[in-house]
């Protein structure tokens, strides 16, 4: 069983930036493919960034040029670096792994693999 630590989230202003963290405590994880993603009270949960088990990145279109996903496999830690933040941004943030295959379908994480307890950003306008 992985646990996954979510910490980074915050307030700030719009044009704000943040960089969230997930750290997966235990093991190595190879070969995993990893995911940010948000979602608020009553809306559907949004994938905005993505690293397949080949390495390939991902992003949803509202946050590209924007945000920019990466990993420290030595720290065992994922990152997202948030840049020119919108109020449209806020929500909560979790970050979600998998060891491939079928828990990583189209490059992304999916509720078969293991999910942090989310992180609050709110974005002020």
């Amino acid at each position: 069983q992985i646990q996954l630590v979510e910490s980074g989230g915050g307030s700030v202003p719009a044009g704000g930036s943040l960089r969230l963290a997930c750290e997966a405590l235990g093991q190595r994880y190879i070969d995993y493919c990893w995911g940010w993603f948000r979602q608020t009270p009553g809306k559907e949960r949004e994938g905005i960034a993505a690293i397949d088990t080949d390495g390939t990145i991902r992003y949803a279109d509202s946050v590209k040029g924007r945000f920019t996903i990466s990993q420290d496999n030595a720290k065992n830690t994922l990152y997202l670096q948030m840049d020119s933040l919108k109020p449209d941004d806020t929500a909560k943030y979790y970050c979600a792994g998998g060891p491939g295959g079928i828990y990583c379908r189209g490059g992304w994480p999916n509720d078969l693999g293991y999910w942090g307890q989310g992180t609050q950003v709110t974005v002020s306008s």
